[in-house]
């Protein structure tokens, strides 16, 4: 029997394919059925040292829906970080307030460390270019949904592979279900080489290109990410790469990927997707986004320990 009362969520990788599968199920539950009052009395701490709307707002959601209250902040500029302390210090104070702790750091590792700090459970919001377990959570919920099942797919991964945290982590999922995988991106943002050499310690298809164009199968599900400015070093490196693609309705009819392909993107999108994408049968995006809520109440109700 699957147990995560008490676990901390920091990477995809720490999950079996079973636990996945748990999480999934009881996500649809959460979905289906009304459970006021099952976290009444606790509190979640939201921590966020990085911006976010959609991560932020939806974990608000499912703690307020199941209950439970929130605390935290979304601007550390607020908070004692601008007086010097160390987030190791901040997080120790904020273990006296709360139940359970959600992190969104810029540093990669910070969840990792919060977690070894305190003794109430921490989910990784994202840190830095690394993990963000509870989206490939939501991503995967989506696919299923939309795909009737995650077994065997072609799932394409278009844009920013080498920082996108969103990308890295579903990939990882992704492994346990035998996709074929596409990574679609420019030389200087291909996927990290750790996540390759593990796509192939897993026997994983997979193919490494610079264009869509270059994709001569139908794909299943094209998870589209946007080229992140906040993580280039130097700006003349991020204006080579800004806008190189741009996904429309018309370039999807040309690409002739399939009919029944769906659009994912882990939000918020910039230039690399048109909203004329929206009103298509291509788009599950806002789909994806809203999913973040059940799939949240599930991981909070089950690491709290009132669901099993």
């Amino acid at each position: 029997m699957v147990m995560l009362k008490n676990r901390d969520i920091i990477s995809i990788l720490d999950f079996t394919k079973e636990e996945i599968s748990y999480v999934l199920d009881l996500s649809k539950k959460m979905e289906e059925q009304s459970h006021t009052d099952l976290l009444k009395g606790k509190i979640l701490a939201n921590l966020f040292f990085e911006p976010s709307t959609r991560t932020r707002l939806s974990f608000e959601t499912a703690m307020k829906r199941l209950g439970g209250d929130v605390i935290g902040f979304d601007d550390p500029g607020k908070t004692s970080t601008v007086k010097g302390e160390s987030l190791k210090d901040s997080v120790k104070i904020v273990e006296g307030y709360c139940d359970i702790i959600v992190l969104r750091h810029f540093l990669e590792g910070a969840s990792r460390l919060t977690a070894d700090t305190v003794n109430v459970p921490v989910i990784n919001a994202g840190d830095g270019a690394s993990q963000h377990p509870t989206q490939t959570f939501l991503d995967l919920y989506t696919i299923k949904n939309t795909k009737g099942g995650l077994e065997g797919l072609k799932v394409g991964f278009l844009g920013d592979l080498k920082y996108g945290r969103t990308a890295h982590s579903l990939a990882y999922a992704l492994t346990h279900f035998n996709a074929e995988m596409f990574f679609i991106s420019p030389p200087s943002l291909r996927i990290p080489k750790d996540y390759i050499d593990q796509l192939k310690s897993r026997g994983i298809t997979y193919h490494e290109v610079d264009s869509l164009f270059e994709i001569r199968s139908n794909l299943d599900i094209l998870y589209c990410t946007r080229i992140q400015k906040e993580r280039f070093a130097d700006p003349v490196e991020y204006e080579k790469v800004r806008g190189i693609y741009k996904l429309s309705s018309a370039v999807l009819d040309d690409l002739k990927l399939g009919n029944d392909l769906k659009i994912l993107h882990p939000l918020p999108r910039v230039e690399e997707m048109d909203e004329s994408l929206d009103s298509t049968d291509y788009a599950a995006y806002f789909q994806q986004a809203h999913s973040g809520v059940p799939v949240r109440e599930a991981l909070l109700a089950a690491v709290l320990g009132v669901l099993q």
